[in-house]
């Protein structure tokens, strides 16, 4: 009974792994048709890296997702402090 539960969840686990793989495939692929300014090279290089991407995407969409927040906080701290009224003029 045990074994067949274990069992259930590795199946489980692979097609969560090989479903998510082939979503973030597909919309990466989608992005690297879209950029044209590539040269060949780069498009080759691309190539790899997309394939290494989804392949091992449990571990870069994490970094990546923290990349993001990273520089949105940087962007909101920009905002922040460009956005604040100036202080020598006060309304009465």
């Amino acid at each position: 009974m045990w074994q067949l539960l274990v069992n259930t969840m590795e199946i489980l686990g692979m097609i969560v792994y090989i479903t998510l793989g082939f979503c973030y495939f597909k919309e990466w692929l989608d992005l690297f048709q879209i950029d044209s300014t590539m040269t060949k090279q780069q498009r080759q290089i691309s190539v790899i890296v997309l394939f290494l991407g989804t392949l091992l995407w449990p571990l870069i969409v994490p970094f990546a997702y923290l990349e993001l927040l990273k520089s949105q906080k940087k962007k909101s701290m920009i905002e922040i402090i460009f956005d604040q009224p100036n202080s020598s003029s006060f309304e009465n």
